[in-house]
């Protein structure tokens, strides 16, 4: 291993040193906002303050679990050996940190799996008044079964340690990955408890917190990872260091903007930053957020230099001040996660209790009635949803970027397809954020103007996008074995289960027939009422409409496109099914998801069964538009592909004297001297 580039010895101090900054800032938190004072049914002290220091823990065991796994997924590369038949990766890596990380992700998950029950254990001694006694398990299994905070811890428990179970037998990048996307699903109970159900901004808290969290966890747990095994970088450590790097930036983005939206919902105003104890801590945890950006800042302009050019007698100077900013870095870290434990066993200015005498509307869709619709309401009223509306911006950002660098090394790309790109983002912003969504949660008819524009209107400008395509051209080649971006996305596209989904039939059933599925049962009740169901409804009539679209009008690899006669049938198939559902939905006599439509009370006079009727209307007449721009798409490029063919012919001609056609024809003279007839003339 180069000297230049060897960590200090000891690196894994740094990490050590970050627990008993956690808990120490737990306690100063916890102390600055009486959130352990005894309260008028006092479970003791054990609870009181063990329960905020047990979810510090769990928090911390969640971060290394997190950045463990994406680190092995995405950052670091594998030892190879040749008995393995992989790829060898190049000549200057190394890969023996991979298998220290897996043990260190492996370990963390199982310490978050004992913190977590703990955890839960504790929160129900809270509500109880007490720990232990005669009864207390009862009451626990009560408590799980019957209480949403206990379903949901329960549920939490339960996936991390489902968690801990893949992580032990974690061999390889697949299953580093999928190890990492359940341990991000388990963070999502979590998110459901950092906020009370039925309290104001429910759903952006449950978000918001999600988002923060999972940023979080890439960005303290990857650097206290990569500080865990720095001693067996190697000369992995430029390449590891870098690509941490643009996931910490990520990661930072994530964590402010949903820190700045879980701050709006609890402070009444800024001054209480100052004035607040609550607000006094969450300033104390904004200072260290800072700090850790500038921290990061200064890593990317000069350390992160210095170790990639460490041949010069300077380098050995920088390479030290890398490792140890890192260390400093994740003390700084862990003192700020501890700040946030204490946060949210503390009482913020504005009460996070549920609201009294809330209306029917609020009590079922979780938010007050808005105004009465118009054309203008429907594109001033605002509803943000921090996880679409971050993942919105990045698809933009990382478009716009992939398009830069193909264009610094003199690559052209269509201005068209990025206008599309674009066009169907800001689109998908609106429908998610804007009208759509606020009056979708209220109006069946509304409802299924968002559904259209998700499945059928937004996947289009997405596929004249192309971004697998892009994607392909603008992101480096791993030279080193590891898996990047690339190596990910070409993997997913050209798994068996992708290519199966994106099959053109199997997209129109799945097109088409999720909406009986859907709408025909208890999930559509499901994605009105809960967040989460609300999310995947987003995303899997999204994903289904960008499959649809992409097997009959895109170029991104995936589908066996079949020809285009065939493609036009498929389409007319498919609307037609699409239509018949519009009409079945206008001659229902039964309203659908009746238990949340029909009790909703809006003052608007509005009938229910009347407005789930204008619903089939606007399926049946709204889906003739994206139908004809499909339409029109598959004849333009059959249209195309066939000048293309005949150009090609063409050119084949020009080449070989126009073999093909004086062949042919030397067929039918000899066919005519077998028949007795004459030539044909030429």
């Amino acid at each position: 291993m180069p000297e230049t580039t060897a960590p200090p010895a000891r690196t894994w101090v740094w990490a050590a040193g970050a627990l008993p900054a956690l808990l120490l800032a737990v306690v100063v938190g916890l102390l600055t906002t009486d959130a352990a004072v005894p309260t008028l049914i006092d479970p003791g002290p054990v609870v009181r303050w063990g329960t905020p220091v047990v979810s510090g823990l769990a928090d911390a065991a969640a971060a290394l679990t997190v950045g463990a796994f994406a680190l092995c997924s995405l950052v670091l590369p594998r030892p190879t050996t040749e008995a393995t038949g992989r790829r060898r990766p190049a000549a200057d890596a190394e890969g023996r940190a991979w298998p220290l990380a897996a043990q260190v992700g492996a370990a963390a998950s199982v310490v978050w799996a004992l913190a977590q029950l703990a955890y839960l254990i504790l929160s129900f001694a809270q509500v109880a008044g007490t720990i232990g006694g005669p009864g207390f398990g009862a009451q626990l299994a009560q408590f799980i079964t019957d209480l949403e905070l206990g379903q949901d811890l329960a549920w939490s428990t339960g996936l991390t340690a489902l968690v801990a179970l893949l992580a032990v037998g974690t061999a390889g990048y697949r299953s580093a990955a999928w190890t990492g996307v359940l341990a991000l699903v388990a963070l999502v109970p979590l998110a459901l408890t950092g906020h009370a159900a039925g309290a104001a901004s429910h759903f952006l808290a449950v978000s918001s917190w999600w988002l923060h969290i999972v940023g979080i966890c890439f960005w303290v747990g990857g650097l206290a990872v990569l500080c865990l095994v720095g001693g067996r970088l190697g000369q992995d450590l430029p390449d590891a260091a870098a690509r941490y790097s643009q996931i910490a930036l990520w990661a930072f983005v994530a964590v402010t903007f949903s820190g700045v939206a879980n701050s709006w919902i609890r402070l009444s105003s800024p001054l209480e930053l100052l004035t607040h104890p609550y607000g006094r801590l969450l300033t104390a945890k904004i200072v260290l957020t800072v700090a850790l950006g500038a921290a990061g800042w200064w890593h990317r302009r000069a350390t992160l230099p210095a170790i990639r050019g460490h041949i010069d007698a300077g380098g050995r100077g920088r390479g030290l001040a890398f490792w140890r900013l890192a260390g400093v870095e994740v003390v700084v870290m862990a003192a700020a996660a501890g700040f946030g434990a204490a946060l949210g066993s503390s009482a913020p200015p504005v009460p996070q209790d549920p609201v009294s005498d809330a209306s029917p509307t609020y009590l079922l869709s979780g938010y007050s009635v808005p105004p009465f619709p118009t054309p203008l309401t429907w594109l001033t009223e605002t509803r943000l949803e921090p996880v679409l509306a971050f993942g919105t911006a990045s698809a933009v950002v990382v478009y716009l970027m992939w398009v830069r660098r193909l264009r610094r090394r003199g690559d052209a790309w269509p201005a068209s397809r990025t206008v599309a790109w674009v066009a169907g983002w800001v689109l998908f912003a609106w429908v998610t954020n804007g009208g759509p969504v606020v009056y979708g949660s209220v109006l069946f008819s509304a409802h299924m103007l968002m559904h259209m524009m998700l499945a059928m209107v937004v996947p289009i400008f997405v596929v004249i996008g192309a971004p697998v395509t892009l994607a392909v051209r603008a992101l480096p080649r791993r030279q080193d074995g590891s898996r990047g971006p690339r190596e990910w996305l070409l993997a997913i596209v050209h798994s068996a289960p992708a290519r199966f989904l994106a099959h053109p039939v199997v997209a129109a059933i799945n097109f088409a027939g999720s909406l009986i599925v859907f709408y025909y049962t208890d999930l559509f009740e499901l994605a009105l009422t809960t967040h989460p169901g609300h999310l995947l409804m987003v995303a899997h009539f999204t994903v289904a409409g960008y499959l649809f679209a992409n097997a009959l009008i895109g170029v991104d690899p995936g589908p066996s496109r079949p020809r285009y006669p065939m493609r036009l049938l498929l389409l007319l198939a498919t609307m037609g099914f699409h239509a018949f559902f519009g009409i079945s939905l206008i001659s229902e006599t039964t309203l659908l998801a009746s238990d949340y439509f029909g009790w909703l009370g809006l003052p608007w006079d509005v009938d229910a069964l009347a407005d789930q009727t204008r619903g089939g209307a606007i399926t049946w007449g709204i889906g003739e538009l994206p139908t004809l721009a499909l339409a029109i798409g598959v004849a333009v490029m059959w249209a195309r592909d066939d000048t293309r063919a005949a150009r090609r012919a063409d050119r084949r001609a020009d080449r070989d004297d126009d073999a093909e056609l004086r062949a042919y024809n030397e067929m039918l003279a000899e066919r005519a001297r077998h028949s007795g007839g004459s030539s044909p003339p030429r």
